[in-house]
């Protein structure tokens, strides 16, 4: 079952300290998981990016799971795109479909809902 929790604001400055930085971001990266199904690996997290930030370190990414993302605030460039994300960009993305690397323009936040319960490898096992 996935967790819940009654409204709160996780951009607020008093939630701060619930996001963890992701490794080898030199701090630049940093995400917070809203809710997760610990059953199914299902998870909704947001991720946050500094301004002028890139992910050319990480370089393009792919999932054998479908993911759908919501640009909330600022702007990311997609190089596998080509492509400004602005807020309100939205994408459902399939399986195996590679994104990135990002450059953020200015602190961007993005809202992801992932399904590893719909793993490509899971299925065909």
């Amino acid at each position: 079952m996935k967790s819940t929790r009654t409204y709160w604001n996780p951009l607020a400055n008093q939630n701060a300290d619930e996001w963890e930085i992701i490794d080898d971001s030199d701090g630049s990266l940093s995400q917070l998981t809203i809710a997760e199904d610990s059953d199914s690996g299902d998870y909704t997290r947001l991720t946050k990016f500094k301004s002028g930030y890139s992910t050319e370190s990480f370089g393009p990414k792919s999932h054998e799971y479908p993911e759908e993302i919501f640009v909330i605030s600022g702007r990311l460039y997609d190089e596998a795109f080509d492509l400004w994300l602005e807020p309100g960009f939205y994408a459902s993305r399939p399986p195996g479909e590679i994104h990135g690397p990002f450059t953020a323009d200015g602190e961007v936040v993005i809202l992801e809902m992932s399904y590893p319960s719909q793993s490509i490898t899971e299925k065909n096992r």
